[in-house]
């Protein structure tokens, strides 16, 4: 596999979906630990970002998926909050939105989806995530996996270090980021 890659822009506010109790929102060994789309359990740690608003309210739906409530129906104070944060400089990605990318790391054009409309899963993901480590890039951009025509931009960022983090720009409340 040859990765299509690209570079982030510098600057740029990521965004993430957390719990208001969680101590730190960009940790990203939690889905070392667990896993993810882009890496398997006790993979490598990755960070899940949104590139906008859009997206983040539909990872929300995602998120929220087995709670016996919707969203709209939590207090304030106990429902998520949204992370802006920025990333270290000049972070060298995988292509997984292009189909040009998508080729490239053996995807179907239809990304998020198979040619057929099955969800393309983590089974397919997480090699291509562990692959895109080992070749030494900092992560994937990739085609929102939640909406069926891949519209929206994810990112599963892999940190080059323990001491490559994402700094905290900023915490919105979700009367602030949902309803905005």
């Amino acid at each position: 596999m040859r990765p299509k890659t690209e570079q982030l822009d510098d600057g740029h506010r990521w965004l993430r979906i957390a719990d208001p109790t969680w101590n730190d929102p960009l940790d990203p060994t939690f889905a070392a630990e667990f896993g993810g789309r882009w890496n398997p359990p006790g993979g490598h740690p990755t960070l899940y970002l949104n590139e906008d608003i859009v997206t983040a309210r539909l990872n929300l739906r995602a998120w929220s998926a087995n709670w016996p409530w919707e969203p709209e129906d939590l207090r304030p104070e106990h429902a998520p909050v949204l992370v802006e944060a920025t990333l270290p400089r000049d972070q060298t990605v995988a292509d997984a939105h292009t189909p040009a990318g998508l080729k490239a790391l053996g995807l179907p054009a239809s990304y998020p989806q198979h040619a057929n409309g099955r969800p393309v899963g983590h089974g397919t993901c997480q090699p291509i995530g562990t692959a895109v480590s080992e070749h030494g890039l900092r992560g994937i951009r990739a085609r929102s996996a939640q909406t069926p025509l891949g519209a929206g931009r994810e990112l599963a960022w892999f940190p080059a270090s323990q001491r490559s983090k994402a700094r905290l720009v900023s915490i919105r409340t979700f009367n602030d980021w949902y309803w905005s």
